[in-house]
């Protein structure tokens, strides 16, 4: 039976999340995983699983996620990104679909991540906040201190026990997670730009990272936070969570290695 390796790339706006929610005596919620497992059933008819390498959060976006299926019936490959994106609502598409070994587990067989969060600044009325961009773009009207940033960042680099940086109820065993690279970066006029990459990442980690770095970019606490919050593990020591909007997924790595094309100058990268 083949395999099926799928990119999917999403506006979360408007759904619960990747993963489906499934609750007694309630309309079931909208989530990606949902509506791909609905085009899938379509194109192939069969109900099948389609399991997501990661759990993205309600409000989460992604360009880069790979999700894997089964079926019994086989159909042309390099049709099915077409088929399946035809099937699905304007808020999701596949990218690309591949053949892959029978055991490819997109959870299992991940060796890194790339997520990427967006900020604003804008202060009206000389610069407004975004308009097209404000369902992909968090906005701070605070100007931001991008090098204190980029030294906050470069400290999360390692392997670190990172309880302090998620939230209380994170349901995991193990919080021990590596940083391969955090980077902050300036895009264009009134944006600013984290980019990391980790093994994994326990529950809003990356949403609090990047409210911590926040603070630090205006001044409210130092880059010295951070070796104090990973040394204690208090949540209370890091910055706020922040919305889901400014949050991409950009991309998921399953071969040798810890990026896509064995370094990390294309750390963005889908």
């Amino acid at each position: 039976m083949p395999r099926h390796r799928i990119l999917v790339a999403y506006d979360g706006t408007d759904f619960h999340g990747w993963q489906r929610q499934l609750r007694p005596d309630v309309d079931e919620l909208r989530t990606v995983q949902k509506v791909v497992e609905d085009a899938v059933f379509s194109v192939f008819h069969e109900r099948v699983p389609v399991v997501g390498a990661s759990r993205t959060d309600s409000g989460v976006h992604a360009i880069g996620q790979v999700a894997a299926f089964t079926t019994e019936k086989e159909l042309p490959v390099e049709r099915l990104a077409v088929a399946l994106t035809g099937r699905l609502p304007d808020d999701v598409q596949v990218r690309e679909a591949t053949i892959v070994d029978e055991g490819f587990d997109p959870i299992g067989d991940a060796r890194s991540k790339c997520y990427r969060y967006d900020f604003a600044i804008a202060r009206p009325p000389a610069t407004w906040p975004p308009l097209f961009e404000r369902r992909t773009t968090y906005h701070t009207p605070y100007e931001l201190d991008v090098e204190a940033m980029s030294e906050a960042a470069a400290l999360l680099v390692g392997t670190h026990d990172v309880a302090g940086l998620a939230q209380k109820h994170h349901g995991r065993d193990n919080t021990v997670r590596t940083i391969h690279a955090c980077a902050v970066s300036v895009p264009g006029t009134s944006r600013v730009r984290l980019e990391i990459v980790g093994n994994g990442f326990l529950y809003n980690m990356v949403r609090i990272i990047a409210g911590t770095l926040l603070e630090v970019g205006r001044g409210r606490t130092t880059p010295e936070r951070i070796p104090e919050i990973l040394a204690t593990g208090d949540r209370r020591l890091a910055g706020q969570t922040l919305p889901p909007e400014g949050l991409c997924l950009r991309w998921i790595h399953h071969g040798p290695g810890e990026f896509p094309d064995g370094d990390a100058e294309g750390l963005g990268r889908p």
